[in-house]
């Protein structure tokens, strides 16, 4: 029980440590479900790679961080090789709940996107049940069982949506109801023996192959995104010194005004941050607006963030705020620009605010 709870507490440090670099996640990203198939064979007492047990599988999960989750595993194992037939299609079922591992994004930190190849490791519990046509003169079996394996991973699609891997796995049988001991009982199979331990003669080794499909999250990619590291705290603070320079400019005369207007420069930048300016109701982007994105390196990554001034209706300038920020995010994309978010805050301050700010990271 101590190194139960070891374990736990160092999953759960892990678990958090993993989840404050990315995004939070909705309760329904980062879900997949898939579909495996291979051979199995009774660990010991047979020849390996003789008298194969074919078997087929349904798997569905979710991933909590880029390293930890938890899937449900289904396998029906077709063939009565190399034991006395059971007189039915499908000869035993089990089914787990698996606890899964990243030891690639564990160990090598996950980068925003899955890599090509992973290695993933699986570990849980389960029920199975062998059945008998005949239950007059075999008695049916359920055992508690228990799984462990590593898939060898490989990622691909648009988005890295899809993956393929090939999977080892031992599952041990253990508990249960039997009345047959496993060598005086032809439908062996390693469910007949009533034991809480882990037996290699009374375990099952299969290798799997399968295909997995990440449904789309909710930030638009079937993965986690790294969380931003932009402090609004700063961002607020500047979009308060920007609302009362304008303030104290709207003060003075007209005249002044002009010629202020006239000696601001096209670019402005505050530590890595570009301001646009648009005109009032406008996210249109202007031939003065281009030549100022035109200083962003190519292959930067860039977050996009727009806001509005306090006129109007709260819906309109939430939506021309995030307008704004998908025409900026837009045309630098076209030059070969980064942007990982593009984002409208909607009304920032108590004055004009007609902005969209390009954070160069």
């Amino acid at each position: 029980m101590k190194k139960i709870i070891i374990m736990l507490a160092v999953v759960a440090m892990a678990l958090s440590a993993s989840a404050q670099t990315v995004k939070d996640s909705k309760p329904f990203d980062n879900i997949y479900w898939g579909f495996n198939g291979g051979v199995a064979t009774k660990t010991t007492g047979v020849k390996w790679m003789d008298n194969l047990n074919p078997n087929v599988g349904l798997r569905i999960g979710r991933w909590f961080t880029p390293v930890f989750g938890l899937a449900v595993d289904g396998t029906a194992y077709l063939s009565n090789k190399p034991f006395v037939s059971t007189g039915t299609f499908i000869r035993a079922t089990n089914v787990s709940l698996l606890g899964t591992a990243n030891f690639t994004n564990w160990f090598g930190d996950y980068k925003g996107e899955p890599r090509c190849f992973e290695v993933i490791g699986l570990y849980g519990f389960g029920w199975g049940h062998l059945f008998r046509s005949n239950e007059t003169y075999y008695n049916p079996v359920n055992k508690m069982t228990s799984k462990a394996a590593i898939d060898f991973t490989f990622n691909f699609g648009s988005q890295k949506e899809w993956q393929f891997y090939v999977e080892p796995a031992f599952t041990w049988a253990f508990l249960g109801s039997s009345k047959q001991p496993f060598l005086q009982d032809p439908h062996g199979l390693a469910w007949s023996v009533d034991q809480p331990r882990y037996d290699v003669n009374n375990s099952v080794f299969q290798l799997n192959g399968g295909f997995i499909y990440k449904f789309r999250c909710s930030n638009g990619t079937h993965n986690f995104q790294l969380a931003d590291a932009t402090d609004m705290g700063e961002v607020n603070r500047l979009n308060g010194i920007i609302n009362d320079l304008r303030a104290q400019l709207d003060e003075k005369p007209r005249e002044v005004v002009k010629e202020v207007v006239r000696e601001v420069p096209a670019r402005e930048t505050v530590d890595n941050m570009v301001l646009v300016k648009f005109e009032k109701g406008k996210s249109i982007i202007t031939q003065e607006q281009m030549a100022l994105l035109n200083t962003v390196p190519r292959g930067t990554h860039v977050r996009v963030v727009g806001s509005a001034s306090p006129e109007g209706n709260a819906g309109f300038n939430r939506q021309l705020s995030q307008d704004r920020a998908d025409a900026v995010a837009a045309y630098l994309r076209d030059r070969g620009v980064i942007v990982d978010e593009a984002v409208g805050l909607g009304v920032e301050g108590i004055t004009s605010n007609r902005l969209a700010i390009v954070y160069l990271k």
